[in-house]
């Protein structure tokens, strides 16, 4: 059968679902649903140029790349693209295919200098690094079974800190916006990355359709949320920690860790029974507190970068 790839089509169902299931089958520690898919490209910024393609055979969707430019960066002209292939449906070159469509995009929208997230096996890094890409530093996913594992006890919480979730924000969401900015321009990486639009944050993080605001913990002092856990679920029994982080001022006092297992008491309540987060290799701390809360090291993939001539 010929492979041919193309932009999705959000509006097309089985395209939203062949991604979602794409993505799940190659890498099974990120959600995506098909409404994660849909909302991924009908809300994404203009300036990012993002774009999902699809690589079809005979009418199925057995690979997938996402595409775009870090328009919130401080650092101009740098892109992403993750490709991903249904372990089932490798070496038919839809792979190949997917990158050249990726990078061609990003030339031609200004992009100079390209990373991707490459599962650290040998196959994988040998076609990342025969297509012109250097490695780079390494992340971990980690797993927590929430149906047969032991949480630790749930630590008293400190005097002058309450504990509130995202729902309590329904009416005005902007002091977690605040604190997310604050703690993604803090994490590890070689993307530096601001927020600085709110009617932005809204559309895009806000509203994402696997984010649930009543697994979403923050740690409040004198009113205003210092720390948070944000917590994405599936619908179904899949739960992953999408953000975890603590305002400059706050850190070092376990305000994080604190809403964090607090997260995960309220996710296996709810009938949560595998909960997945991710760390960057050399954030210590985070990978402290994860295997502390019973994470295990599940998968590890690595940041490869090519600069475009």
């Amino acid at each position: 059968m010929t492979v041919i790839v193309r932009e999705l089509h959000p509006d097309v169902p089985a395209d939203t679902e062949g991604y979602a299931r794409v993505r799940h089958l190659a890498l099974p520690y990120i959600l995506f649903t098909p409404d994660s898919v849909r909302h991924l490209i009908t809300n994404s910024h203009p300036d990012a140029h993002f774009r999902q393609f699809v690589a079809v055979e005979d009418g199925e969707v057995i690979g997938t790349a996402g595409v775009s430019l870090a328009h919130d960066s401080t650092e101009p002209g740098q892109g992403y693209l993750n490709i991903y292939v249904r372990p089932d449906r490798i070496h038919r070159g839809a792979g190949r295919l997917l990158v050249r469509a990726a990078e061609e995009h990003l030339a031609a929208v200004g992009a100079t200098k390209l990373y991707s997230w490459v599962l650290d096996e040998p196959a994988n890094c040998a076609f990342a690094e025969r297509r012109g890409y250097t490695r780079g530093r390494p992340a971990h996913f980690l797993r927590l079974d929430l149906a047969n594992g032991t949480l630790p006890p749930l630590p008293e919480v400190p005097q002058g800190v309450e504990l509130r979730t995202a729902a309590d924000y329904a009416d005005d969401p902007r002091p977690l916006f605040e604190l997310d900015a604050e703690t993604v321009s803090d994490e590890p990486g070689e993307v530096t990355i601001e927020f600085t639009d709110y009617e932005a944050w809204l559309e895009q993080t806000w509203k994402h359709p696997l984010l649930n605001r009543e697994l979403t913990v923050a740690s409040v002092v004198d009113g205003r949320p210092v720390a948070f856990s944000v917590a994405y679920t599936d619908g179904t029994t899949r739960y992953t920690t999408a953000m975890t982080g603590t305002a400059r001022a706050y850190r070092g006092r376990g305000l994080a860790k604190l809403a964090k297992i607090h997260s995960l008491y309220r996710a296996r309540a709810a009938g949560i029974t595998e909960a997945f987060t991710g760390n960057d290799a050399g954030n210590d701390p985070m990978i402290a507190i994860n295997k502390w809360l019973g994470y295990e090291f599940c998968a590890t993939e690595v940041r490869y970068v090519r600069e475009l001539g």
